[in-house]
């Protein structure tokens, strides 16, 4: 459940950093479980020469939805036709790196307005087709990725993001230095300029005190970033291939069943069978502990590498390096978890809930995935899922509509898991802004209730990032990992509201009981994520070699800071952390983002309760702003929210209400 975009990485020269390179996968972080006016209706080119811009067609014209004509696999021949295209735009790319070098460098010696101008336009040109290209290698091998070709693509894209940084190094260093009086020049003498002051605010003016000091650092600087993609991809294709494939178990009935990323999940949340989920649980968290010493290994690497980056550009480590990114401070960080952990107990009357309804004495970990519903394991139809989530749209600006059906019938879905293909798991959704298009959304879609909310959680990503690439400039359709997480919690709580106002009370408990067990998972696991990164990262800054029992041994201790202590967890460590995508993204320090976001979407959502009218203005402009101001004082200047610590507490009184309702639905069921 995470936003994809590769522009921060190639845009800024060496700073943000991306939204997330790697797949948000919501079975691997989450317990398994301003107005653009009409829409248009073409894709603006990519500037390259061999993508093709035409609408993927497809696409239904009323609001309907026909069966016949909802795709559930990609249609992405607008990124790239064939494979020999990509691979040409790639050999176009390369020679263009040195192009920027050899142009601009003695341009710079003498940097005027309207040069500075010149190479803005410039660098988003080949930003964009980069962008493109990226954005096809990565999501082709989402698909299987174990295909050498793709794995070969993915890595020399990567090579050439690495080369291209190191072309334009000569300005990063140029332009992290300018003062004040220099910046102001240049916007005098280019009026062109002031479209970009944001941009170059956030980019460039504000890390004068976080620069390389020179063209070999900035170039030492690129070779660390590229070490840090392969390294993620690397892990990624472990988690796929080892570390979620725990072998074979046998089940009450006699029958062989095996476990893996998708399989895990769908048994948990529906075998009503407890000594099914108990064999289940185990196998694989006894096969993720035999796991945890090589994740260990690639983990070290990864976080000595994060932070010698970081330390480069005068940061203390990366933490400090992405609460900087992230426009965060410490001191907010450290509020909100201790809110979330001393408020912990809230959930207590929850899990309470849980025990009473499955009739146990005692909860055990492969007790909290199952499903609260008689039917536990009742699967929902795509196609009905979909026709679910769009009335949940139905008191949203009608822009929410238009771009559902766009992404609904015009292949812009991948939608059901095939792991035993190489098809990884969990969800994402990528950043199409380079081409004014629909993005990409990548899903395992099991037909369960979780599932809905997955797809609807994507597709709030894929409605603020087509309103942004309609809406702004190309530079400008991006934004903190917290801001972009924003529309697609709330798409969440839409979605909750819509079922349990118009369906039957056992669906109503299901859908709100598994809501509350995300609010659950979002304060108090996602901080509980980044913790375990800030303290096994130190540990690997201060031994060579990082044993997977001391990581399961942080990983364990940090876990009963949060954890509920109405749960009867296991007496050994974990290795829970092996499988966690994010703690491997180059975008690091990335899941407290999601606790974040919540809180600042049940602050949203409570004045959309209020004023439906008066809120979906504001909230479209916000969607379509990207970063054209700064994530607090845009957040500020459309609703009055501040992110502070009394806005963590309101999310906790939210968590309790929700809890309270669903006890009333209880009682009427």
């Amino acid at each position: 459940m995470k936003s994809k975009s590769v522009k921060g990485l190639i845009a800024s020269g060496m700073f943000r950093g991306p939204l997330a390179l790697g797949a948000l996968l919501s079975l691997a972080v989450f317990p398994e479980g301003r107005n653009s006016g009409k829409l248009e209706k073409s894709y603006e080119g990519s500037g390259n020469s061999t993508g093709s811009t035409n609408d993927s067609g497809n696409e239904c014209t009323s609001d309907a939805l026909d069966p016949g004509k909802v795709p559930t696999e990609w249609n992405d021949a607008y990124l790239f036709s064939t494979r020999e295209d990509a691979s040409k735009e790639l050999e176009r790319l390369k020679k263009g790196t040195q192009e920027i070098s050899e142009v601009f460098r003695p341009k710079f010696e003498k940097l005027s307005g309207p040069v500075m101008l010149e190479y803005l336009e410039n660098e988003k040109a080949y930003s964009k087709s980069l962008d493109v290209l990226y954005t096809y290698a990565y999501t082709q091998l989402s698909k299987n990725v174990n295909e050498s070709f793709l794995i070969s693509l993915l890595g020399s894209t990567q090579d050439l993001l690495t080369e291209y940084k190191k072309a334009q190094a000569f300005a990063t260093v140029k332009l992290t230095s300018l003062e004040k009086d220099e910046w102001d020049r240049l916007f005098s003498e280019e009026p062109g300029l002031e479209a970009y002051r944001a941009y170059l605010e956030a980019n460039y003016m504000r890390f004068i005190d976080h620069r390389p000091k020179d063209e070999s650092q900035a170039a030492h600087l690129a070779e660390l970033e590229n070490q840090r993609m392969k390294l993620e991809t690397e892990a990624l294709s472990e988690i796929t291939n080892t570390v979620t494939k725990a072998g074979e178990i046998t089940l009450e009935n006699g029958e062989k069943f095996s476990v893996n990323s998708q399989s895990y999940s769908t048994l948990l949340s529906t075998d009503t069978s407890r000594e099914n989920r108990k064999k289940c649980y185990d196998k694989r968290f006894y096969h993720l502990i035999e796991e945890s010493d090589s994740m260990a290994s690639l983990y070290s690497k990864k976080a000595q590498l994060d932070d010698l980056f970081a330390r480069e550009l005068n940061y203390t480590d990366f933490y400090d390096y992405s609460l900087y990114n992230f426009y965060l401070t410490h001191a907010q960080v450290d509020d909100m978890n201790t809110v979330f952990k001393q408020r912990k107990e809230v959930f207590e009357a929850y899990n309470d809930f849980r025990r009473k309804k499955l009739g146990l004495d005692t909860l055990k970990p492969y007790d909290l995935m199952l499903q609260l519903t008689d039917q536990p394991g009742k699967k929902y139809a795509y196609i009905d899922a979909l026709r679910e989530i769009q009335k949940s749209y139905s008191r949203m600006d009608p822009n929410f509509k238009e771009i559902f059906l766009k992404m609904a019938t015009g292949g812009f879905i991948d939608v059901y898991p095939d792991p035993e293909h190489g098809k990884q798991p969990g969800g994402y959704c990528t950043d199409s802004c380079a081409l004014k298009a629909p993005p990409l959304i990548f899903m395992n879609y099991d037909g369960l209730i979780r599932d809905q909310k997955t797809l609807t959680h994507e597709l709030g990503h894929a409605i603020n990032f087509y309103l942004m690439g309609n809406s702004v400039d190309y530079l400008y359709c991006t934004g903190t990992i917290y801001e972009m997480e924003i529309p697609s919690t709330f798409n969440e709580e839409l979605f909750v509201d819509y079922i349990v106002e118009n369906s039957d009370k056992d669906t109503a408990v299901a859908v709100l009981s598994q809501q509350i067990d995300d609010y659950q998972n979002f304060f108090t696991r996602q901080p509980l994520i980044t913790e375990f990164e800030y303290k096994a990262h130190r540990l690997c800054k201060e031994k060579e070699t990082v044993s997977g029992a001391e990581l399961n041994a942080i990983w364990t201790d940090l876990s009963k800071e949060y954890r509920s202590s109405s749960v009867e967890y296991y007496p050994e460590d974990s290795a829970e952390w092996t499988y966690i995508n994010h703690i491997y993204l180059t975008s690091n320090y990335y899941t407290f983002n999601y606790a974040v976001s919540k809180a600042i979407t049940l602050a949203l959502f409570k004045q959309y309760r209020e004023d439906q009218d008066a809120f979906n203005k504001k909230y479209i402009a916000y969607l379509s702003a990207g970063s054209t101001m700064p994530p607090e004082e845009k957040l500020k200047e459309y609703f009055g929210i501040k992110i502070d610590r009394q806005l963590f507490e309101d999310a906790m009184d939210v968590a309790e209400l929700r809890i309270r309702e669903l006890y009333k639905l209880a009682r009427e069921e």
